[in-house]
């Protein structure tokens, strides 16, 4: 790829998405300038032929957990099931998560993210406490030292049952208000008194202005559907502020007309929606020696056209829950183009790793435009077909209009962790 100089440029024929400009079509010739303050200008003195590189805003994680990522090497999955999974991150976090571990596997994740392009995250936090006593300081505390390089909220992680509504979850819904950007979540899957519980919980969020973010109805069993118990309280409610579900694998098996009833909900409380397909793809369906059947992808393309905001995110990283990954959002975007089938289905699709997930979490939001931060990712590929070829290993950042060092943390940086237990 063309050498870019430091300062003031305009990069001459670039090929970017026409939906972030604007405009009617897939993709568009054309030129971006960067003024000397480090954000989108007019037209500067040095040019460069850019060849038709294609150029996006920095990328944004909707839906991360941080404090799991990287301890596959001392906990791997035994089956690669979801059961597997929550028993395996269960001990290892039992026996292992104090202050300096959290931290250090949180940092290596951010390393690699902000290398890939990616300019804010939010991650989810598992909150059992003792848990959440130490995660969410130690999060506040990489959230300021990271603040220049990648904006990052939190969200709590509590099963919908284990939530002790008249004691620990106050104390914990108050370690998430005392937090910048905090957000209340909960897993949520059928128990007796469900609906009494969300009430609880959006009370809580109610009570303290909060945003929040469920884990919704993760498996193949067609008869689950607390997504549509969710709906309907936040209509019920009025609940005033941001909700989002992630994973709602289960609309996927579930009888046509209930996926439709529950999705038409769903678009008249106005929740966002976020799509984890490597994680379920990899978790779902799973049974010893046998072919999945099932994808695991929740229904993008029902959502998408009842106007329902939908977004893509990494989900897991070298954890049980997903045995790989790297926090790469392009990689996010391949591969849900391939396992949702994303192409032949509109040319806006790139808006689910960019303005629909700052929406969705009140992130600024990507852009183009002049005077926005010169926040780019540069790439080789000059159309989609080139773009999803390849991993685009070789693209080159800009960070307020500076060309970043890209060079990946080694894994052997987290060896002294990684003992197995």
């Amino acid at each position: 790829m063309t050498p870019l100089p430091q300062g003031p440029v305009t990069l001459e024929n670039v090929t970017v998405p026409a939906c972030l400009l604007g405009k009617p079509g897939d993709l568009l010739r054309t030129d971006l300038s960067v003024g000397a303050d480090g954000r989108l200008a007019g037209p500067q003195p040095v040019r460069v032929d850019m060849k038709g590189a294609m150029v996006l805003p920095c990328f944004i994680d909707m839906h991360t957990h941080l404090d799991k990522g990287h301890i596959w090497p001392r906990s791997p999955n035994p089956d690669g099931t979801f059961m597997g999974a929550l028993t395996t991150v269960a001990a290892d976090r039992e026996a292992r998560w104090d202050a300096a571990d959290v931290r250090a596997r949180m940092e290596f994740a951010l390393k690699c993210a902000y290398a890939h392009g990616t300019r804010a995250i939010r991650t989810h936090l598992d909150s059992i406490p003792p848990q959440d006593g130490i995660s969410f300081p130690v999060f506040r505390e990489v959230q300021a030292e990271w603040a220049d390089r990648i904006a990052l909220q939190a969200s709590c992680l509590v099963a919908i049952d284990r939530a002790d509504f008249d004691g620990s979850f106050i104390a914990t819904a108050d370690e998430v208000a005392a937090t910048p950007g905090g957000v209340l979540g909960m897993v949520t899957y059928p128990c007796p008194d469900l609906q009494a519980r969300l009430d609880a919980f959006f009370a809580l969020a109610e009570a303290r202005g909060l945003a929040v973010d469920f884990h919704v109805d993760e498996t193949m069993d067609p008869s689950v559907n607390t997504l549509i118990s969710i709906a309907r309280t936040v209509i019920a409610r009025r609940f005033p502020h941001p909700v989002t579900v992630g994973h709602v694998c289960s609309l996927s098996t579930m009888p046509e007309a209930e996926a439709r009833t529950t999705l038409d909900l769903v678009a008249e409380a106005g929740i966002h929606v976020v799509s984890l397909p490597m994680c379920n793809l990899y978790l779902q369906d799973r049974h010893a020696h046998r072919t999945p059947r099932n994808r695991g992808i929740t229904l993008v393309h029902e959502m998408k056209a009842r106007g329902i905001p939908v977004a893509f995110a990494s989900d897991n990283t070298r954890d049980p829950f997903y045995a790989y990954g790297d926090l790469d959002m392009v990689e996010v975007l391949r591969e849900a183009t391939r396992i949702g089938h994303l192409d032949h289905t509109g040319t806006d699709w790139v808006t689910s790793v960019l303005t629909a997930p700052a929406a969705a979490c009140g992130f600024d939001a990507p852009s183009l435009a002049e005077g926005a931060p010169a926040d780019l990712v540069i790439f080789r590929a000059r159309s989609w077909g080139e773009f999803f070829a390849r991993p685009q290993s070789d693209r080159t950042v800009l960070r307020n209009g500076r060309v970043i060092d890209r060079t990946l943390p080694d894994y052997s940086d987290l060896d002294p962790l990684m003992e197995m237990a």
